[in-house]
């Protein structure tokens, strides 16, 4: 975690009157990967700006229409690594469509076909030089009090968002894949409805 990385933690929701800007990093953090059968817990977002909110939802306690607002502003941008997972349980859990999405690991798997690591602290040391702590990957979200090593890897997972899709951006251009990137993010939130709602092993385009 940068060390002049500011976390703020909500309860519930997001403050009134809180503005993050036109591009938001998001990350979720849920009892498991079931969006059925797993609660969200927690909300991390950033602005780009070293800063990151978190917003720690209680169980059967989710409303939060701050979060909602933000999260269905289609001219607000959603950065996210791996969407796929975080759109399906936000759209799921709050009962919300998303739309203007990016995901890095999509970006990474079009333009960095090199390679088949694409998981974020791969991104984040091959193209910003940080190395994230993932020690708290496997953790117990759910609990009353997040510990202070909680917190600091939740804030990692959004805090260098904006400038990974810098430097994917960067690439996919050079290798003529940003409109094919474009419309693999505009999918996404559909993709993630086919999850929630019965198809999420299923290549529907298959024969």
């Amino acid at each position: 975690m940068a060390s002049k990385t500011k976390i703020h933690l909500h309860q519930g929701d997001l403050p009134k009157g809180l503005k993050l800007g036109r591009s938001v990093a998001i990350d979720t953090e849920a009892m498991g990967l079931n969006n059925h059968r797993d609660r969200l817990c927690l909300v991390q977002l950033s602005p780009g700006n070293g800063e990151a909110h978190l917003v720690q939802i209680a169980p059967g306690k989710i409303s939060a229409p701050n979060l909602r607002a933000l999260l269905t502003d289609a001219k607000v941008a959603k950065l996210f690594h791996f969407g796929r997972f975080d759109i399906a349980i936000l759209q799921h859990s709050l009962k919300i469509d998303i739309t203007n999405v990016y995901c890095t690991k999509i970006a990474s798997r079009l333009c960095r076909t090199y390679t088949d690591k694409h998981n974020l602290a791969t991104l984040c040391r091959e193209l910003l030089g940080v190395e994230l702590n993932k020690q708290q990957q496997s953790s117990d979200w759910g609990q009353a009090r997040l510990t202070r090593e909680q917190m600091a890897y939740a804030a990692d997972d959004v805090l260098y968002l904006h400038r990974l899709r810098e430097k994917l951006d960067e690439i996919l251009a050079r290798e003529g894949r940003t409109a094919l990137a474009q419309a693999c993010f505009d999918f996404l939130p559909a993709r993630a409805r086919l999850d929630t709602e019965g198809w999420p092993e299923i290549d529907i385009f298959a024969h």
